[in-house]
C-alpha cells in the first residue's frame, strides 16, 4: 500500500463514493490509475464490497440494541459462542472482548417485541450466563468506514 492507495481509500470513505471519476477529482489521481488501483485493492481484499450504506431508520430497523454478554469460559468459547451469537437473526456485529464482558453484540431491530425476542435468544443459549442490553436513544456518530475518521495527512503518517 502506498500514498495513492491511501488517498483513494480516504476519498472513498469521506465522500462515500466508488466512482472512479469522483475519486479522481477528489484525490487528484488520474482516473485510469484510480480504476486500476481500485481493482488491485479489491483483488488484495482491502476493498471488500461495492455495497452502499442504507438508512436503517428509513427501512424500519430503527432500534439499535447494544448488548453485553457474559459466557461460560472454556477452550475455544470465543469462537463457539461468538458464532452462535452471530447466527441470531438481527445481530449485526459481534465482538469478543477483554475485560469483564466477554462479548459486545450490536443489533438493529424494528420493534420492542423483537428486542424481547433477541434477549430470549441470548438467554436460550446454554453457554451464556448473563446479558445486559441498552437501547440507543439517539446516534451521535455512526461511521461504518473507519478510514473516514482520519484526516488524510494522519493516515499517510500512520500507515506509510
Amino acid at each position: 500500500m502506498d500514498e495513492k492507495d491511501i488517498r483513494i481509500l480516504s476519498a472513498i470513505a469521506k465522500h462515500k463514493t466508488g466512482s472512479p471519476d469522483a475519486i479522481a477529482d477528489i484525490s487528484g489521481i488520474p482516473k485510469s490509475t484510480v480504476h486500476y488501483r481500485i481493482q488491485q485493492l479489491k483483488e488484495e481484499g482491502v476493498i471488500t464490497n461495492d455495497l452502499l450504506d442504507v438508512d436503517l431508520d428509513k427501512i424500519g430497523l430503527s432500534i439499535t440494541l447494544i448488548s453485553e454478554v457474559w459466557a461460560e469460559f472454556e477452550e475455544g468459547y470465543h469462537e463457539s459462542v461468538g458464532n452462535k451469537l452471530s447466527e441470531i437473526e438481527g445481530v449485526n456485529q459481534v465482538y469478543f472482548t477483554l475485560g469483564d464482558t466477554d462479548f459486545i453484540v450490536i443489533s438493529h431491530l424494528p420493534s420492542r417485541q423483537q428486542v424481547e425476542r433477541m434477549v430470549e435468544k441470548f438467554e436460550a443459549t446454554d453457554e451464556i450466563h448473563r446479558t445486559s442490553s441498552t437501547f440507543v436513544i439517539s446516534t451521535v456518530k455512526s461511521e461504518s468506514n473507519a478510514v473516514a475518521d482520519y484526516e488524510l495527512e494522519t493516515l499517510l503518517e500512520l500507515l506509510l
